[in-house]
């Protein structure tokens, strides 16, 4: 089984995640902040992960942006073996309502140097959502990208605020799935 399990702990915060790419889109998350929780618990029911994850602290920015990093972390570790079998390349357009979403992901770099890159056109028009600050929404893709080592394009539009952001966790989601899975052809 590709999965992994990464603890963080800093003078903020303290995060666990486990990841088990080969699930069945489980995911019990407690963070604390009910709109992130909603959206990680998305992500991994859309991209059949299994998902755990733990994170307490002092801010939401930093419960958020350690998730982030964590999450990333263990991405990595549960691919890493594997990777130069997975199909690597992976995309998905998630409409949601009047909403839209494109994500297209590249793991191939995973087991390199850090060759990380992030792409984001969000087009969020309000500067809160549900309980969290949309400001955030970016810095989790790009923390998230950084430490799982993998390129990450994302574009959104739309009316609905909460519909954009849910549909672009839904679409990296599917977009991790597809670029995680195991392509026997690859010798």
């Amino acid at each position: 089984m590709r999965k992994a399990q990464i603890k963080r702990e800093t003078r903020e915060t303290r995060v666990t995640v486990e990841l088990e790419l080969d699930g069945s889109g489980n995911g019990r998350v407690n963070t604390g902040i009910l709109f992130f929780d909603h959206m990680l618990t998305t992500f991994a029911v859309h991209g059949f992960f299994d998902l755990v994850v733990d994170a307490e602290g002092d801010l939401s920015h930093h419960i958020i942006e350690d998730t982030a990093i964590t999450l990333g972390k263990a991405f990595r570790a549960a691919i890493a073996e594997n990777r130069a079998k997975t199909k690597r390349y992976g995309f998905a357009v998630v409409p949601m309502d009047e909403s839209i979403a494109s994500c297209a992901v590249d793991i191939g770099s995973i087991s390199g140097e850090g060759r990380s890159y992030t792409v984001l056109k969000l087009n969020l028009a309000r500067s809160r959502v549900e309980d969290i600050d949309t400001e955030i929404i970016p810095h989790f893709f790009n923390s998230f990208a950084a430490h799982a080592h993998i390129t990450l394009h994302i574009c959104a539009d739309g009316e609905n605020e909460h519909h954009k952001i849910e549909a672009i966790f839904k679409a990296l989601g599917i977009a991790l799935d597809s670029a995680t899975k195991i392509e026997e052809r690859r010798t």
